[in-house]
């Protein structure tokens, strides 16, 4: 009995030794398979520990900021905010005692409601539907600093914020398509420019985020013996345009009141500068806001959609002419209509002049004269050539993305001499301004450009730096300067022929020598031109003074609603004068004085140092030179425009800023450009509304303003009426 129970007990102790001996082995190898393979069911155990154990800090960065050449933001990245709502009881409290989850799911979304802008029950479904947390969808993603605000301030428990950046445009649709926009990326979770400057120059925008790894205990405590390993963030590099913030407010408001008057189908104006190609200003309409993103039309069309110009193009042919050494002003042809192969051409005044010179052909914008012109003086021939010459032939190269060639419809004998008046063939309107800068730059013709500068906003060092370019000399100085005197007959001359003025006249500005082109193009659709009163491209091709012009204007008004008594100018006209009136007085071109006996040059006054000293002194110091002093304050002068030894004309405003409080003055009569000095002067916020002179103001004269002061100024027309001309503007001008 006895030895079966020992047999017994020895079988059971080795039974249960051969077990644990073979579940020893068992996980002894299995530790061994796992050190040695370094991976458990697919998993990488060395990768899952290091995202475990792991800490990831992004360091955000900022995409490069977008300047004015004045130095104006035009685009920036700011703080956004997504919102979102923790709804599980298990978050518990904060160390002051405030709840961490939302308790009151109905009260959070009545307050919700009318800030996010979403109805109550919306709210309150998203907050019913999940046990941890929620996003409120596009009405909660990217949040304003304001909007945030507005919602911290209602202390609701378990809102939190996701914060991040997003893109903004602080002057909303002005020269929306010349900056253009950008995208998220979801890959990199960066912005990437899709139109635009954003585009063009997005890969010195775009900045590189940086990061931060280290070892965290359980806890989330940094393990002090463990290196941090980091990859250092890179902002996007700063770009400065060529835009001036001041002329680009003019050409927008102009626009602006046109459009809400006349309502046309599309709209288009550049300011140039005609000695470097830089443009000053660009819009185009339809506009669109660069922060809602509201665009309906993809392309810019001021570089991308030719269109027939109409009677501007007969600048260049006249400008052709005079180079090719054919152009006698003073011989004569029979206007009214031409036969030639392929059809007859018709002047826009379909009876004519009679017979008249070249001369007055290109101020009354003789459709006949310029095919007679081209025909039987220069040739059809030797006109392409010059087109090409005057780069109509391809695009500008201007620094944009999305930039067209025109079209140079050359098939048939009446195509060749409808070119010469702007009908058959289709340009850009920057291929306009392109070729227009060698007629204002005595025969040098110069490349537009719109970006200035790339800067590394770290180092302040310039990585790109655009020069002005010679894009070709497509005629002499001579022909380029006799072409500029033909210009200006068509903006001064009120008696051509027969009681008839020049086509320009509506343009003129008394002191500033302008010249200039108008143009009146029909508009093809499916093979046949449209008829009716509006349906036609009123445009203008402008520059001032005429011995050196300082700047180009062009505008184009396509399909206005025109008024019963309207001819068709009035658009235009409304852009192009408050535009060049502003800019030739915000750069102080001189101007001049007209009296009875002809035009007399203003005498320039050279602005003394005024700083230190006593400010009615400095006053009477300006009224003395036959300059208006405009005292800003009290004691003695700390500040003052025009800077010491810069040159004024008589009659024009110095700003001199005292010691005391800064006051408002009267600022009744002032020009936008005076109104835009004064802003900036004094670090003001200037709102503005019409066009033409100031007539109302807030805060009033006398009233104590400091720096962000928004100051709103009304502008109203002067009170004399502008003199039309008298020709009819119902053809191809």
């Amino acid at each position: 009995m006895f030895q079966q129970k020992r047999r017994a007990l020895t079988y059971w102790t080795v039974l249960v030794g051969s077990v644990f001996m073979l579940t020893f082995f068992i996980i002894i190898g299995r530790f061994v398979f796992i050190a040695q393979g370094k991976e458990i069911d697919g998993h990488r155990l060395i990768q899952l520990g290091h995202q475990q154990w792991t800490q990831y800090k992004l360091v955000d960065e900022k995409r490069g900021t977008i300047f004015s050449s004045d130095g104006q933001i035009l685009a920036e990245d700011v703080p956004s905010y997504t919102l979102y709502a923790v709804l599980s009881p298990t978050a518990g409290k904060d160390f002051n005692g405030h709840y961490r989850y939302v308790r009151d799911k109905r009260k959070t979304a009545q307050e919700l409601a009318p800030i996010l802008k979403m109805p109550e029950q919306t709210i309150l479904t998203k907050l019913s539907l999940s046990r941890y947390q929620v996003e409120f969808g596009s009405r909660g993603h990217m949040l304003s600093v304001a909007t945030k605000e507005k919602i911290d301030r209602l202390h609701l428990p378990g809102i939190n914020y996701y914060t991040e950046s997003k893109r903004y445009y602080p002057s909303q649709s002005s020269a929306a398509y010349t900056i253009g926009f950008t995208q998220k990326n979801p890959e990199t979770n960066s912005q990437t420019g899709v139109f635009g400057i954003e585009k063009a120059l997005n890969r010195y925008l775009t900045e590189k985020d940086g990061s931060v790894r280290y070892y965290r205990s359980t806890g989330g405590v940094p393990i002090p013996d463990e290196a941090q390993k980091m990859t250092k963030a890179v902002p996007g590099k700063n770009v400065t345009l060529t835009l001036n913030s001041r002329v680009q407010t003019v050409l927008d408001q102009a626009m602006a009141n046109v459009n809400h008057t006349y309502r046309p189908s599309g709209m288009i104006g550049i300011v140039a500068d005609p000695k470097t190609g830089k443009i000053l200003a660009m819009s185009t309409y339809p506009d669109f806001n660069l922060n809602k993103r509201d665009i309906k039309q993809y392309t810019n069309s001021a570089i991308a959609s030719p269109f027939e110009p109409g009677s501007v193009m007969k600048t260049f042919t006249i400008a052709s002419a005079i180079d090719a050494g054919v152009y006698k002003g003073n011989a004569t042809y029979k206007s009214g209509s031409y036969r030639t192969k392929g059809g007859v051409i018709h002047d826009w005044d379909l009876s004519g002049w009679g017979n008249i010179n070249f001369d007055q052909a290109f101020e009354l914008s003789s459709n006949v004269g310029m095919s007679v012109l081209t025909d039987k003086y220069i040739g059809t021939g030797r006109f392409q050539s010059y087109l090409k010459k005057f780069g109509f032939m391809k695009p500008t190269g201007i620094d944009l993305p999305g930039e067209q060639p025109g079209i140079v419809n050359w098939n048939w004998p009446i195509d060749k001499l409808e070119a010469s008046f702007g009908q058959a063939s289709s340009f850009t309107a920057m291929q306009i301004v392109q070729a227009s800068t060698a007629i204002a730059n005595n025969g040098t013709m110069m490349r537009p450009y719109v970006v200035d500068k790339v800067v590394n906003p770290q180092t302040g060092k310039t990585v790109m730096q655009n020069r002005p370019h010679v894009s070709g000399h497509p005629i002499s100085a001579a022909a380029a300067a006799q072409t500029r005197a033909l210009m200006r007959q068509v903006v001064s001359n009120k008696n051509v022929v027969k009681g008839y003025s020049a086509t320009g006249v509506a343009y003129d500005l008394p002191g500033y020598d302008v010249i200039g082109k108008t143009g009146t193009a029909q508009i093809a659709s499916k093979g046949q031109y449209l008829v009716g009163k509006n349906n036609y491209i009123f445009s203008f091709l402008g520059m001032a003074p005429e011995k050196n012009p300082k700047m180009i204007v062009y505008v184009a008004v396509k399909q206005p609603h025109l008024k019963p008594t309207d001819l068709g100018s009035e658009p235009v006209v409304s852009i192009v004068r408050p535009v060049m009136t502003s800019t030739l007085q915000y750069f102080q071109v001189d101007k001049k004085l007209t009296s009875s006996g002809g035009q007399l040059a203003q005498q320039a006054a050279r602005i003394p140092d005024f700083t230190g000293k006593p400010i009615s002194d400095a006053a009477l110091t300006v009224q003395g030179l036959g300059l208006n002093p405009v005292q800003l304050g009290t004691g003695t002068v700390t500040a003052q425009l025009p800077a010491s030894g810069e040159k004024l004309m008589q009659g024009n405003r110095v700003l001199l800023r005292g010691e005391g409080q800064t006051v408002m003055p009267d600022l009744s009569g002032w020009t936008l450009a005076d109104a835009m000095k004064l802003s900036h002067f004094l670090g003001l916020r200037l709102e503005t509304g019409g066009s033409g002179y100031v007539s109302t103001q807030s805060p009033s004269a006398g009233t104590p303003v400091a720096k962000g002061t928004v100051i709103r100024v009304t502008l109203n027309p002067p009170g004399t009426k502008t003199v039309q001309g008298t020709a009819a503007n119902t053809g191809k001008q």
